[in-house]
């Protein structure tokens, strides 16, 4: 019974970020008429404002909503480009909060550069080094194979949620030092909806580190590999 509710606790800790992120960005899709564009109508609109006409506005349907640093270019799922919602808004300013950080070259956008690459690599090289341990194990007998892919996917994974909220403060700045203040001083949004586009914008600069969170169920799938192999 303990270790029952144990395993629900670390369930909850670890998977429950992303629901929550998921939850709130699904909740507040909804269409308001009174909006008076739409998220991709919004970013062309701050960009112009801010200066940034250089920054490119792009629909993309695969790796979600982001700023391309590389590309510079603002990235927005369909929801987004073309939604007239609370989350299409907050979403799109958001990610004109990266594109300003990147182009004024603002300390906090060299966290991303510093800290994501890293991430990614710790991440593959876990994976990559998950997939060979049952060739390895296969052919050469080595003492609790299972512990150790456990011990070493945990470990790859916790490093990479730890790099990942390294990259936090970037993540809010963009939404509550960027993105709040445009959308409250430019009364993009009526009043009433303030208190969701801060919610939206709080998901929004959590879902990195949920993510990372969430990789860390994917451990059960290679023990319970493993453990058929063996």
């Amino acid at each position: 019974m303990l270790y029952g509710l144990i395993g629900v606790f670390l369930l909850f800790l670890i998977y429950g970020p992303q629901l929550w992120v998921r939850y709130v960005l699904s909740r507040h899709s909804k269409i308001i008429e009174n909006i008076p564009g739409t998220g991709r109508e919004l970013a062309e609109h701050l960009l112009a404002q801010f200066q940034l006409s250089e920054v490119k506005v792009e629909l993309t349907d695969k790796a979600g909503d982001h700023y391309s640093p590389v590309d510079n270019a603002v990235r927005l799922s369909p929801d987004v480009y073309g939604g007239k919602s609370l989350t299409a808004i907050a979403v799109a300013a958001h990610e004109v909060g990266h594109a300003i950080q990147f182009n004024r070259k603002e300390p906090v956008s060299f966290l991303r550069e510093r800290y994501l690459a890293k991430a990614h690599f710790i991440q593959r090289a876990g994976v990559y080094l998950l997939m060979l341990l049952p060739a390895i194990g296969a052919i050469v007998r080595i003492p609790h194979i299972v512990l150790l892919t456990g011990g070493i996917g945990l470990a790859t994974m916790l490093i990479s949620v730890l790099m990942y909220a390294a990259i936090l403060p970037e993540e809010w700045d963009a939404s509550f030092n960027k993105a709040l203040p445009i959308l409250k001083e430019g009364h993009y949004v009526p009043e009433e909806h303030m208190p969701a586009i801060r919610q939206i914008l709080k998901a929004c600069a959590l879902t990195y580190v949920a993510a990372a969170l969430a990789d860390i169920l994917s451990l059960w799938r290679w023990i319970a590999l493993l453990r058929a192999a063996r």
